[in-house]
């Protein structure tokens, strides 16, 4: 094993992807604050679950497109720690274990909270972030990674996090549930768009590789922009106050982004993409968060 070892763990982490892990809590808590439900324990316990499981894919992302030959020399992007030598497969497994049994001890703490639903809860996002890369059927590989981003970390984040503080759904979770699950699934759209040369040969067939790259670029697009078609209807049904049409400020975030996705095939650009899509997330989290608490 050669490498970094200081640096190892956080580089297989991606930090850049960690929006998509705290975004939804926070839109969830905005919720909880509205209903008067708000703890700050399960604020604190949410976030670190979250994050453990964020973790966890990242890793078994790893091990997996290393075992799959994915992760090549050609890849465009941060070095990924097994492929590169970083660390072993069998060292990934162990932080594998490590993270979603953190995760698993959180979920224990907030079911005393909320009732023996989340466990169930988070047994399916554990089972489903494993799956993701590993297993008989790795559904990424098969043009299904979106649609798990969008189910796992925006829908059932958002209402899972609102689930949590008092074991109710309200109003407006699952339209939150929703402009999360389409940023966090633009995120995956914005790396799968820079992996694209090197997905296809290794027999990964993202999304991107199934629709190519002008129609990738279309439905990341869409992604980007429909979350605030989607807020400004939440507020014409009443689901969130006016005030929730601050999201609008993170418009003008999503422009170098899109263009980037646009017009460019491959380079720094679209790392640049990537890292901005989790921040246009986060910005949108933090603005509808706001305005629910106000």
């Amino acid at each position: 094993m050669t490498g970094e070892p200081s640096n190892r763990w956080v580089l297989a982490a991606r930090p850049y992807t960690l929006p998509a892990a705290v975004a939804p809590v926070l839109v969830g808590t905005g919720l909880a604050v509205r209903d008067g439900a708000f703890r700050w324990d399960v604020l604190i316990v949410t976030v670190l679950a979250a994050l453990a499981i964020q973790v966890g894919v990242n890793f078994a992302n790893d091990v997996a497109d290393a075992a799959k030959g994915a992760d090549t020399s050609e890849r465009i992007g941060p070095a990924r720690a097994v492929a590169s030598g970083l660390t072993t497969p069998r060292e990934m497994w162990i932080g594998i274990a490590v993270v979603f049994g953190f995760a698993a001890l959180c979920g224990v703490y907030l079911a005393f909270v909320a009732g023996p639903v989340i466990i169930v809860i988070g047994l399916a996002s554990l089972i489903a972030a494993l799956g993701y890369t590993n297993g008989p059927i790795p559904y990424g590989y098969y043009g299904l990674g979106e649609v798990f981003v969008f189910v796992f970390f925006g829908l059932v984040a958002t209402v899972g996090t609102r689930f949590a503080y008092d074991g109710s759904i309200d109003t407006g979770v699952w339209d939150g549930g929703v402009i999360m699950g389409l940023l966090a699934s633009a995120i995956l759209v914005a790396n799968n768009v820079r992996d694209l040369e090197t997905d296809g040969p290794a027999g990964k067939r993202t999304l991107a590789v199934i629709l190519g790259r002008p129609r990738t670029r279309i439905l990341y697009t869409v992604m980007m922009l429909a979350p605030f078609a989607v807020a400004g209807l939440a507020v014409a049904a009443d689901r969130f106050p006016t005030l929730a049409l601050i999201t609008y400020a993170a418009i003008p975030l999503t422009i170098s982004p899109i263009r980037a996705v646009i017009t460019q095939d491959t380079g720094p650009p679209l790392i640049g993409a990537l890292k901005a899509t989790g921040r246009v997330q986060l910005v949108v989290a933090v603005l509808l968060l706001a305005a629910l608490v106000v």
